[in-house]
């Protein structure tokens, strides 16, 4: 079963804005058809497929020469709540809330506060996907 979306769902899945993606369509970067009321659709395996070269993407310069993870978002962080042990730490990365529990003491080595851009790196062994209601 093909996903056939409008532009608005793709850039709310994309987390840009229409415009974007129909710079993306007239650039060729993205494949698009009308739909029978005439409204610009694209294939959703074509938009997966741009999304992940996009994901591949150099997000800037990393202190790191190599990791495991293989999940990272790119973000700015949002909220930072810190006790005296631990702080909860959130970061909106486009249309991802990527939320982080650490030390204090590392929120604290970081800099960590409202308005800072960082990087979330996800590893995890259990990831749940579910397909949403229309």
């Amino acid at each position: 079963m093909t996903t056939v979306l409008r532009v608005r769902e793709a850039a709310r899945l994309m987390g840009v804005s229409d415009d974007t993606v129909r710079r993306w369509i007239d650039a060729g970067r993205l494949p698009a058809a009308t739909d029978a009321a005439g409204r610009l659709t694209v294939d959703g395996a074509d938009l997966a497929r741009l999304a992940e070269e996009s994901a591949t993407g150099d997000d800037g310069p990393r202190t790191s020469v190599a990791r495991s993870a293989r999940n990272s978002f790119t973000g700015l962080v949002t909220r930072v709540v810190k006790d005296t042990v631990m702080a909860q730490v959130e970061v909106q990365a486009g249309p991802f809330r990527v939320v982080s529990l650490m030390s204090r003491e590392a929120a604290d080595e970081l800099a960590l506060e409202p308005g800072v851009v960082a990087v979330a790196s996800v590893k995890a062994t259990n990831v749940v996907v579910e397909i949403p209601g229309s």
